[in-house]
């Protein structure tokens, strides 16, 4: 069976978590210095804060959890006739658990993950290549020069349009 995933970044950890501990009327799940995580039946989701030192806060990305390693083949596959690139991060640390994962951007730029936990983790882990698609989803590229030129691509990405009347990049 499959579950939804909201992932939010929030500000004030504590306050949230006091927020949607009422909201839900349950406790977390998991609870970290930098995150909380409640696995809701009803609605049948797992909603995710985290305060993670991001410059936006609000929705982080969105994602389906599956139980099975046939759920999730089966996810894979929607997820490339969904078009676009699909990055095939594998088994990973992330959000103080284990799973195996893909991503992909939808047509906005809205990161969405498909994924199946595999254990606990002590570290909230970290993919540099994930954060790179999240940088190229964007509807514009960030500006890394005081002029806010945009960064070059990576060997490895697509080129992306300047941002907001920006230079070219070099």
């Amino acid at each position: 069976m499959k579950r939804l995933h909201l992932h939010v970044s929030v500000d004030d950890l504590p306050r949230s978590i006091h927020f949607y501990s009422a909201l839900f009327g349950a406790a977390p799940t998991v609870e970290k210095p930098d995150y909380a995580k409640w696995m809701l039946d009803d609605p049948r989701v797992n909603f995710a804060i985290s305060a993670r030192g991001g410059s936006s806060l609000g929705l982080e990305h969105l994602g389906i959890q599956v139980e099975t390693t046939d759920e999730l083949h089966d996810v894979y596959g929607r997820l490339k006739q969904a078009g676009g690139r699909v990055y095939e991060e594998g088994a990973t640390t992330c959000c103080y658990a284990k799973s195996e994962k893909s991503w992909i951007a939808d047509p906005q730029g809205l990161m969405w993950e498909t994924f199946l936990t595999t254990g606990e983790s002590p570290v909230y882990g970290g993919d540099p290549a994930l954060d790179a698609l999240k940088g190229e989803a964007g509807a514009c590229c960030t500006p890394t020069t005081p002029q806010g030129e945009c960064c070059p691509p990576k060997p490895d990405l697509p080129a992306k349009a300047p941002c907001c009347g920006a230079k070219e990049p070099a």
